[in-house]
């Protein structure tokens, strides 16, 4: 079995910590289900005279996690009732919580989502618990971001982010600004070999930060002067792409004539499923 145990924690901080065989505090994981990769949303366009169809475009939909549990207590400190009346504490309908699965290998990600529903009949001989929760962004999360140091150079020399995970992630991206520049370019090629750029130009000042976050959702271009922040959006030529590290090795080169300016890379990874 891949999966040693689960944490399930509540927006108050309650923690409830389920292992895999493991029934001590008087629950007994029987199934999860809703930990392979989502079904994914295809779109595609037919046209007269031609045979099939031509894609459009796709997107992967929610994820649903379904928990089924046994309910065994002791019949000393616990009852069917109280192990029942615990689990509504952190399974109540409409709920956040945020799961965190334990890997065999080693590998710890998070998941959030909301509880959908918490079902535990009373009258059965074998008392048990099916929980489901939606969890809106379906991808399970790495618990430590990674962080790459670097510097910008003048020439052709590559570095290489070996990304863990199987979906692909935006980064944020953090130039430490020590001498006047007006522009730079970072090259991305992944596995694919295909090269993607970022293009920025705008006039920058020794001290000045300048954050490029390509993360989805949160994507942005952002100085930093003297603590006062303002976006620089426009800096990022429309022709450029948002980044995106994809699973295997990414060369990347961050290019700007005259002085190495040292910048940091950070990424977490993500994975579709378990």
């Amino acid at each position: 079995m891949s999966i040693t145990k689960v944490e399930v924690r509540t927006p108050l901080g309650a923690l409830l910590t389920l292992t895999l065989e493991d029934p001590t505090n008087g629950y007994l994981i029987e199934d999860i289900l809703g930990l392979d990769p989502v079904k994914a949303t295809i779109s595609s366009s037919t046209f007269a005279n031609f045979p099939g169809a031509k894609y459009q475009a796709s997107r992967r939909e929610i994820r649903n996690i379904l928990f089924k549990l046994k309910l065994e207590p002791n019949f000393i400190t616990q009852t069917v009732r109280q192990l029942r009346s615990n689990l509504y504490e952190f399974f109540e309908s409409d709920m956040e919580v945020s799961l965190r699965f334990f890997m065999v290998d080693g590998l710890t990600v998070d998941i959030a989502g909301r509880v959908e529903s918490c079902e535990a009949p009373l009258f059965t001989q074998e008392p048990r618990a099916t929980i489901s929760i939606i969890c809106f962004d379906p991808d399970f999360v790495d618990l430590t971001p990674v962080v790459v140091s670097g510097n910008t150079v003048s020439t052709l020399t590559e570095f290489t982010i070996d990304y863990p995970g199987d979906i692909s992630t935006g980064f944020v991206f953090v130039l430490n600004v020590d001498r006047t520049l007006t522009d730079f370019t970072i090259y991305h090629r992944p596995a694919d070999n295909v090269l993607r750029t970022f293009d920025f130009s705008s006039a920058l000042e020794t001290g000045d930060v300048l954050t490029v976050n390509t993360i989805d959702g949160s994507k942005a271009v952002m100085l930093n002067r003297s603590g006062t922040l303002t976006s620089l959006l426009y800096g990022k030529s429309p022709q450029s792409k948002w980044l995106k590290l994809m699973r295997g090795n990414n060369r990347l080169r961050v290019y700007a004539t005259g002085a190495a300016i040292p910048f940091t890379i950070t990424y977490t990874p993500r994975y579709g499923g378990l």
